[in-house]
Order: structure tokens, then sequence, then C-alpha cells
């Protein structure tokens, strides 16, 4: 610090240890002599008081436990900017290394570069300061649509004083800032599309309700929040909620959902198309697991067409609903669920839990007293499907029957046709049709995927072409 003042060094970064912090106090502190620093680390664990010092109040942290009171010789302040960039990649002394394309991170953006060395891991953050009495913003930046303001320590307040001068901004990131959304935000960020506010922990449901309303929010990031649960209170079962009117894509990996009431909510969403809900304890579990869970979703949100990055095809729908129908068949029975509709009257519990349930009974009929019989998966008699086998392009074949199992991939099934036929694997179509389902006829497109998957049952038709 010899060549800096004291004056000079308030709100200035340091580096203590391989931790960071802001100065934000320079001076005395009796009763010890000798001039200390006053920081606030970006890591509050690593503090210990709130910037006061038996009684008196030296600075000010936005955590009870975020400051600490440091000797200037134990600080680093780095270097000028300049001589950092120059450091940093290596822009003197020596050619670029093997005309490499790199990756690197720049003001927390992916950037392709050539020759440049990662600098991912040692990649620290601006934080930013607000001074009282900062002039207006309004209009200052009129073309700004994208603004990325992760791990800055941005306040929600913050973001509001400032949002005047981004009149078009459409993409805003604030990640990893502690912030909570302490007010709604009134005549401002109406352009938003998308606003990433993952790994804020201090987020919750009853905070989300502040930023419903915004007109052309499509895109909503709430990664590592610590989310559990939501509820739109303005929107009854089967009803569709006023909140979130335009939000397409929703991300909540990486949190705490582990109750179905979760995703019984989303179906309220108007506009919701696309969800990505990884990491979380309903979603944890073995393979086969997995894929249930993955059904149960596509059943329970109507209008979903991507679930983690993977289209939703009109086969694995059908497939998942009718899964769907079956697995709670028993469960809808007991509480009042008949087939006959003039008996039909299922309990407010089912369809508090089951909300999309009736819609699926209208779709495809009330599930059969045949459908509910409690499989035992391990006995292969309980997996075989009897089949009939039907060639449309060959008039000399006779229709055939033959009894496969439900976990019997198509691959499988065009390598047993191939033998029987003599007719090349590559040469063969398959598809079938369903008694349920008069006049369509469902394409087995996925050679990978299972007749189970595709909803194949006792009695259906299976349509071979080449």
């Amino acid at each position: 610090m010899n060549d800096t003042s004291t004056l000079d060094v308030i709100g200035r970064r340091v580096e203590v240890n391989g931790e960071h912090a802001t100065v934000r106090f320079s001076g005395v502190v009796p009763p010890v002599a000798g001039l200390w620093l006053g920081v606030e680390w970006d890591n509050p664990a690593r503090g210990k008081h709130d910037g006061s010092h038996e009684g008196t109040v030296y600075f000010k942290c936005r955590h009870p436990t975020g400051g600490s009171f440091i000797r200037p010789n134990k600080v680093n302040f780095g270097v000028d900017f300049l001589t950092a960039v120059k450091n940093r990649y290596m822009l003197e002394d020596g050619p670029e290394e093997d005309g490499k394309d790199q990756i690197v991170i720049i003001g927390n953006k992916p950037v392709e570069t050539i020759g440049f060395d990662s600098v991912i891991k040692q990649q620290s953050e601006n934080k930013l300061n607000f001074p009282s009495g900062s002039p207006s913003l309004t209009g200052k930046f009129p073309a700004l649509k994208v603004l990325v303001l992760n791990r800055t320590g941005i306040t929600w307040a913050e973001v509001l004083q400032c949002a005047p001068g981004w009149p078009v901004l459409e993409e805003l990131y604030l990640e990893s800032n502690n912030l909570s959304i302490s007010e709604r935000p009134v005549g401002v960020l109406q352009t938003v599309k998308l606003l990433d506010l993952s790994s804020n922990p201090l987020i919750d449901e009853n905070q989300l309700f502040r930023i419903a309303y915004l007109p052309r929010l499509e895109q909503l990031i709430l990664s590592d929040v610590g989310i559990s649960s939501i509820h739109f209170p303005d929107a009854g079962t089967g009803c569709k909620t006023s909140m979130f009117p335009s939000l397409q894509y929703l991300v909540v990996n990486d949190n705490q959902i582990s109750q179905w009431s979760f995703i019984n909510e989303l179906d309220k969403l108007q506009s919701l198309h696309a969800l990505s809900c990884l990491r979380n304890p309903l979603t944890e579990g073995d393979s086969g697991g997995a894929q249930t869970t993955r059904q149960f979703i596509i059943a329970k949100i109507s209008q979903l067409k991507t679930l983690n990055k993977c289209e939703i095809l009109s086969e694995e729908r059908r497939g998942a609903e009718l899964d769907y129908r079956k697995a709670f068949g028993n469960e809808w029975k007991k509480a009042g669920g008949h087939q006959d509709p003039d008996k039909n009257r299922p309990n407010e519990e089912f369809l508090a839990a089951h909300p999309r349930y009736h819609s699926l009974c209208l779709k495809y009929g009330a599930p059969e007293d045949g459908e509910l019989q409690t499989q035992q998966p391990f006995l292969l008699k309980n997996q075989l499907l009897t089949l009939q086998i039907k060639y449309p392009n060959q008039v000399d074949q006779k229709v055939t029957e033959k009894q496969l199992p439900d976990s019997m991939t198509v691959q499988k099934v065009k390598g047993l046709l191939s033998r029987l036929l003599k007719v090349p694997v590559s040469e063969l179509l398959l598809s079938y049709e369903s008694p349920k389902m008069p006049g369509r006829e469902i394409e087995l497109e996925n050679d990978q995927q299972s007749l189970q998957f595709y909803s194949v049952e006792n009695g259906d038709c299976l349509l071979v072409r080449w």
C-alpha cells in the first residue's frame, strides 16, 4: 500500500490468501494502534462480524458475518487493468501456440480464442458499487439487449435502480448474487425475455410472484435456488393461471423438488412448452425409475414438448399417458372412480393428486378392469404380448399370431421377422394398430425402444412392410 492513499482504497477489490473481498473502511480501530482495512468478503463464511467492533460501526456488510479487519500488508491489491490483460491473455512475448482454439471466460461469458491458456479457474468477478445520489440512468443504454451481472454482488433494488437505463433489454443474467426479489418491477424490465436467477438461495416461492407479470418473460432459469414447492393461488384444479403468461421454458435443476404437486402446478402455466428438472429428489434414482418419472411428468403437463432438452414425440406422449392412466387406475377406483360416467365420482384428494386423470380418461377411455390387474414383472407370462402380425403389402402372406415380451426392442423384433421372412432387417418397417384407437396406425420408428415404450398391448396388430 506504499503508493496507495487511504482515500483511494475504499471500494477497491483485494485478494487475501486466495479469498476475494472489497475494501469498505480504512483507518484506526481503537484501542489497537496502526492502520486497518475493513473488508467485506465475497464468501461471508470467511468473515467474523458485520463491520462493527466493540459497539462502533466502522462499515456495513450485507451479511452479518461478512466483514473482517486486516492489516494492509496482508492484502494484495493486484495490478492495473492493462497489465492484468497482458498477463492473463499473453498479449506480449512469443507467438500463439499451435493455433488451437480454446475457451476462456471473460465477464462470465465463454469466448473462443486462438492460442490463449484457459483461465476459468482463476477468474474472479467484479463487485459493483452504487454510490448514493447516482444520477438517473434513464435511456443511457438504448440499444443494450444482453446484460450479464453474475457474481457482482448486485441487489434486486440496485437492479431496479439501473433498469430504466435498459429500455430494450431482452436477457438478464443475475446468477450467484445472494439476492432476494424484494419488490415488483413496475415500469421496468418489461422487455426481458430471459431471466437467470440461478444460485440465489434467498429466493422463495412468494418472491417469484413479484416477477410473475413480466409480460414478455419467456425463459426463467431457477437452478440451485433451493425451491421445493410452488402454488398458483389464482387457478384451481384443471385451470390456467394468469401468472407468467408468456413463460415457455422453465429450468429448475439442482433444487429440492420432491413432491408431484410441484409438477401438477406447472400444468397451470399457459405457455409452458419446455422444462428442465434434473438432479432433484423427485427425479433421482436408477435408470428404470428415471424413465418412469419422465413418463409421469409428460403425462402431468399436457402442453409439454421438450423435457430435459429431449423432444417429446407424439408416440412417447401417447405411451406416457396410457401408462399413467393404468398405473393409477386401482387408486382411481378406490377413490370412487368408475367406468360408468353416472357412477364416476373420484374424491377431491385423488383429483388434487392427479388433476389430469379425468382428461386422460376422456381421451383414451376409462381403464378397464383387465388393465388394472396387479402385474408381476418378474414372471415372463405376465410380460408376454399376444399380437397379430399382418403384411399389408404382401397379399400371399397369411396373418400370423406371435407372443413377444413387452420388453423386446423394435430392433430385436425386426431381427426375428427377418429370420422368419428371409428379408434384410434394413428393409423392414414396423407399425401397429390398436382396437382401442381404430383407424390410427402408429410407427415403431426407434429401433432401440421397447414394445412397452410404444404402449403395445395384448390383442394389438403388428404391421410389417418391406
